[in-house]
C-alpha cells in the first residue's frame, strides 16, 4: 500500500491539479457474474449475472437492448463483454472489477467493506441457536416475549418480529420488524438495539412499514434453517413510509473513508441507503429510496462545488432483484444510466472523480430472492487523464476505498482495510 502524506497525492497520481470531487455510487446488487465460490450455498448460484441477464431479459420483453450509454461509455463493455454493451469509449475511464471482499453478499458488509472496514470474518449464526441468550436480553428490557407459534423467531410486545434476515446468505443479519400502525419505530428500533446488543451476526436491521396484513401470514423458512418474514412480500417495498435503520458490528468507523475525509476537512455527503449505513457524524445525510430522488440529491451535493466526497446508493436495483422483476431491474438502469449523463457532464475538473460500482450481485432470473456472489464493476471516471486503460481485478471492494482515499490526497494507510487499485489509477 502507497505511504503518501496526508494531504499530498503520491507523484505520479492522476490528480495532478490537487483534490476536486470524488463522487461513489453503488447501484445496489449490480453483479457481472459469479465469483469462483458463488456455488458453494446453492449450486445454481455458479450461473449468477445479474448485469447480463437483466440485458437478455429486456431485450426480449422490450423488443430492443437496453439503452445504458453512459454505462457503456464509462467502460461496462470493456469488463462485462456484451452484445448490447459498447465496447469502446471516448471518454477518460479505467474500468476493471473488483471481487467482494467479504464473506456472501450483504448490503451493509459491502459498503463497510467499501469504505475501508474489514468484514472478511464476520460471524454467521441463526437465531434459533441463540433464542434463550436474546429472550434473556429483552426481557431484562422489560419487554414481553414469546415464540412465534412455536418456530425459532421471537414476537416481542405483541407486534415486533425478531427473526432471520431472508434477504442476505443465512445467519449474516437478524431483523426486527413491525408495522407501524402496530407499533412506532422508536419503540421498533429499541428491540432492535437490545438485540444488537447481544448479537453475534454483523447486522441487526430496525424494519418499520406499512403491509399488506398480520406479519405472521409472511413468514417463511429460509435457506440453511432459517426462519423469517418474507419482506418483500409483506409490502413493505411497495407501501410509503418505509423506515430503516442498520445496527452494524462494532467497528473502528474513525478507519473508514467518510470520517477520515471529514478529518481532512473534506465535506462528506451521503446519499440513498449509505446515508442509513455509513457512519460518519460530520456527514450531509440524505436518505432516499426511489432512483430519482438519490439521482437529485447527488446532483445536489456534486453543484456545490469544492473539494466533496459523495457516496451514494440506489436500492431500487436491488429491491427488483429481491422482488425477481427484470423488468423492473432493467428500468431502474435505465434511469440510473439518465441520471449518470448529468453526472459526467458536471464532473469535468481534472482531479474529479466518478466511480461507479457495486455491493454484491442480485440476479433476478436465479429462481430465488436472495443476492448472488457475483464480481462487481469498477469505472471510474477520471478527467484530464488521457486514454482508456483496463484495470486487474481489485481483491476487495476495500480497495475502491483505498483509491478513492489516494483521488482526494489522502493517506490509505489510515483506513483499516483496502489497498489503492494498481496502476497509478486513484478512483
Amino acid at each position: 500500500m502507497p505511504q503518501e502524506a496526508p494531504g499530498r497525492p503520491e507523484e505520479g497520481t492522476d490528480a495532478p491539479n490537487g483534490r476536486g470531487r470524488t463522487v461513489i455510487v453503488v447501484v445496489d446488487g449490480f453483479g457481472i457474474g459469479a465469483m469462483p465460490d458463488a456455488g458453494a450455498l446453492r449450486p445454481g448460484d455458479a450461473a449468477a449475472d445479474t448485469c447480463g441477464h437483466v440485458l437478455d431479459h429486456a431485450r426480449e420483453a422490450f423488443g430492443r437492448p437496453l439503452r445504458l450509454p453512459v454505462l457503456g461509455a464509462l467502460g461496462l463493455g470493456l469488463v462485462h463483454p456484451h452484445r448490447d454493451l459498447a465496447r469502446r469509449t471516448r471518454l477518460p475511464v479505467a474500468a476493471g472489477r473488483a471481487a467482494l471482499g467479504y464473506p456472501g453478499a450483504d448490503t451493509f458488509a459491502g459498503h463497510q467493506t467499501m469504505m475501508g472496514a474489514d468484514f472478511s470474518r464476520v460471524t454467521v449464526a441463526r437465531l434459533g441457536d441463540h433464542l434463550a441468550q436474546v429472550t434473556a436480553a429483552l426481557r431484562a428490557a422489560g419487554h414481553r416475549v414469546e415464540l412465534l407459534d412455536g418456530r425459532p423467531l421471537l414476537l416481542v410486545d405483541g407486534g415486533v418480529l425478531v427473526h432471520d434476515n431472508l434477504e442476505a446468505d443465512p445467519g449474516i443479519n437478524w431483523n426486527a420488524s413491525a408495522r407501524l400502525e402496530d407499533l412506532g419505530f422508536d419503540g421498533i428500533l429499541a428491540v432492535a438495539q437490545t438485540v444488537r446488543a447481544v448479537a453475534p451476526v454483523a447486522r441487526v436491521i430496525a424494519v418499520g412499514g406499512h403491509a399488506d396484513g398480520p406479519l405472521r401470514g409472511f413468514v417463511r423458512e429460509g435457506d440453511g434453517g432459517t426462519v423469517g418474514l418474507d419482506t418483500p412480500a409483506s409490502g413493505f417495498y411497495r407501501h410509503d413510509g418505509l423506515q430503516v435503520q442498520h445496527l452494524g458490528v462494532e467497528s473502528d468507523h474513525t478507519r473508514q473513508l467518510p470520517e477520515l475525509a471529514a478529518r481532512a476537512g473534506i465535506p462528506v455527503t451521503l446519499v440513498g441507503k449509505a446515508a442509513d449505513i455509513l457512519a460518519c457524524e460530520a456527514a450531509v445525510r440524505r436518505p432516499a429510496v426511489p432512483t430519482a430522488d438519490v439521482l437529485a440529491h447527488t446532483m445536489e451535493a456534486v453543484r456545490a462545488g469544492g473539494e466533496s466526497l459523495v457516496v451514494a446508493n440506489v436500492q431500487e436495483s436491488d429491491l427488483a432483484g429481491h422482488q425477481r422483476d427484470p423488468e423492473r431491474y432493467a428500468r431502474i438502469l435505465e434511469q440510473v444510466d439518465a441520471g449518470l449523463a448529468a453526472l459526467v457532464a458536471l464532473l469535468d475538473r481534472p482531479g474529479d472523480r466518478l466511480v461507479v460500482t457495486g455491493d454484491h450481485g442480485n440476479d433476478p432470473t436465479i429462481g430465488h430472492a436472495y443476492h448472488t456472489r457475483e464480481y462487481v464493476p469498477v469505472l471510474i471516471l477520471r478527467p484530464g487523464v488521457p486514454g482508456v486503460e483496463l484495470l486487474p481485478d481489485a481483491a476487495s471492494l476495500a480497495d475502491v476505498g483505498a483509491t478513492a482515499a489516494v483521488a482526494l490526497g489522502l493517506d490509505p494507510a489510515g483506513l483499516a482495510n483496502g489497498r489503492r487499485i494498481p496502476n497509478g489509477v486513484p478512483a
